[in-house]
């Protein structure tokens, strides 16, 4: 809808009031977008240089001018930019040519595109956009369910091939078997197989108790036979063995006479033997006989060795008895000779300690002479230490007068700039006292502001927390009513699931019946005795007249 002129100036005049009265430019958002439609096949001016200027539609402005008999005034727009704010004239020609009117659609379009979103905005078109999928996707799953129904029922109806017969057929006899499999898989069935497996077992058992009796018969009679061969043997044998000792004795006897013929034998070869040793014998004592006297012959030898052996053994003592003395007359010289040599060295010792002693009294004496005359020379360097100390005394108190006045002096021009600096430093520190004040005075006002601030947003917060609680009480009370429904759904369906598992329970029992009823027929037909039969009936819990019949 094109809009006045007064309702544009209008419009101009209260934004730039509300521009005059903030002090700066609010950002609504810190990235924009410009639809390029509003420039046509122009390029676009920087924002610097032109701004974008959109105007109506210049026929229905025209119009509109011309009925509140407002033509004659130009028209204007105002511009709005980063800095100020403008009132453009709007030319009633356009000089450039260039200018691009959009229609009321096109503008709308680009303002919606254009509107920054808040983040509850964006929310609740996020949760607008979930719901509409999840309603998509029901719609979808239904479709599917109706669909895979609509299949089934197909399937159902529509008549089968051969191939498909057959397959069902086969399909079929697998099921069968899948379920008499997942049947002989039951407790009860394992029992009844058990039990059917004992009186087999029974039977079995029986019949090789039978069979063993037979046998053990039959080896009863097989062992009495042999029985009565091995007596008949045992007899030969004994007859044999008697027919062997006879032998043996026999054999002894020829042994015995062979032996002692043997020792007789033996007997007269130990008598040669001892007549030949005692010829050996005697030829041996003779012979040490010869041995003895040879002995007494080299004994005879061996003591006049030793006669001879002991003068030849006094001769050497008496010689060395003879050196003794010799030598103990060559040490007594020798002691003579050394006593005669140490008087002698004792007598030059003492001569050299005279002498030495001469000498150091002479050495003595020389220096007590020279330290006479050292001490003479010191009293006169004394003197001349003592005249050149005193110029020096002089001298230093000179300095230390001249470096007292100095220092004096320093020390007045010290505190004239002390007193100087601490002015200055009590100025400073004033002034900086008073910057501090008004600092504190400006973190005051600004800390009452913040906390001005902080109060309303906390008021603010604790609005929405107390809104947020109450929607969270509401929530909770609608899922305690779900929850509650959930239930009262789940005990439902717990009675229909345990109504259902009794029935099921029901039928797999008569099932389980059945199939022991065939069990128990197919072990009638192996040919098992009635007994056993009967017995494993009764162990089955399966009455007598039903199974009979």
């Amino acid at each position: 809808m094109p809009l006045s002129t007064a309702g544009v100036l209008s419009s101009a005049s209260t934004a730039s009031n509300r521009s005059r009265s903030r002090p700066r430019y609010r950002t609504k958002a810190l990235s924009s977008e410009v639809d390029e439609s509003l420039f046509g096949a122009v390029k676009p001016l920087t924002r610097s240089d032109s701004p974008i200027v959109l105007l109506r539609d210049k026929h229905a402005i025209r119009k509109t001018l011309t009925a509140l008999g407002l033509d004659h005034k130009p028209e204007s727009i105002q511009l709005i930019t980063r800095d100020m704010v403008r009132e453009l004239i709007i030319p009633t020609k356009d000089p450039s040519g260039q200018s691009l009117i959009l229609s009321p659609e096109e503008f709308e379009r680009i303002k919606w595109a254009s509107h920054v979103l808040t983040r509850e905005e964006l929310e609740a078109r996020e949760q607008a956009f979930k719901k509409e999928k999840e309603a998509i996707v029901d719609t979808v799953t239904t479709r599917k369910k109706i669909m895979k129904q609509k299949e089934m029922v197909w399937r159902n109806n529509r008549k089968l091939s051969d191939l498909e017969e057959a397959a069902k057929e086969r399909a079929q006899n697998l099921l069968q078997r899948a379920n008499q499999l997942r049947m002989e898989q039951e407790e009860e069935l394992k029992d009844m197989k058990k039990i059917i497996l004992n009186a087999k077992c029974h039977a079995i058992r029986d019949a090789q108790i039978l069979e063993k009796q037979l046998i053990q018969k039959e080896l009863d009679a097989e062992e009495k036979r042999l029985n009565q061969m091995m007596e008949v043997e045992r007899q030969k044998s004994v007859q044999r063995q008697e027919e062997l000792d006879r032998k043996r004795r026999e054999e002894r006897i020829r042994g015995r006479r062979h032996i002692v013929e043997q020792m007789e034998k033996n007997q007269e070869e130990r008598s040669l033997l001892a007549e030949q040793r005692e010829q050996e014998k005697e030829q041996m004592l003779e012979y040490m006989e010869k041995l003895q006297e040879e002995d007494l012959r080299d004994l005879e030898q061996r003591h006049q060795q030793k006669l001879k052996m002991q003068a030849e053994i006094k001769r050497i003592n008496d010689e060395t008895q003879r050196q003794k003395a010799e030598l103990l007359a060559q040490e007594k010289l020798a002691d003579q000779m050394v006593m005669e040599f140490t008087k002698k060295k004792m007598a030059r010792e003492a001569e050299f300690e005279a002498e030495q002693e001469r000498i150091r009294r002479e050495k003595e004496k020389e220096i007590a002479r020279l330290r006479a005359m050292q001490e003479k020379a010191q009293d006169y360097q004394a003197e001349k230490d003592a005249l050149r100390a005193k110029r020096n005394q002089e001298f230093a108190d000179r300095e230390w007068r001249r470096k007292e006045k100095e220092n004096a002096q320093k020390k007045l021009e010290t505190e004239a700039m002390l007193r100087k600096s601490r002015l200055e430093q009590v100025a400073f520190k004033e002034h900086t006292l008073a910057v501090q004040v008004q600092r504190d005075r400006d973190e005051f006002e600004r800390i009452l502001r913040a906390q001005r601030e902080q109060i309303e947003k906390e008021r603010l917060e604790e609005e929405k927390k107390a809104t947020g609680r109450l929607q969270h009480a509401n929530e909770l009370r609608r899922q305690v009513r779900e929850n509650q429904q959930k239930q009262v759904q789940a005990r439902i369906a717990t009675f229909d699931e345990g109504r259902r598992l009794k029935e099921e329970a029901q039928k797999r029992h008569e099932r389980i019946e059945d199939i022991k009823r065939k069990k128990l027929e197919e072990l009638r037909a192996t040919g098992l005795p009635e007994k056993y039969c009967i017995e494993a009936e009764r162990k089955a819990n399966i009455p007598v007249n039903t199974s009979v019949n």
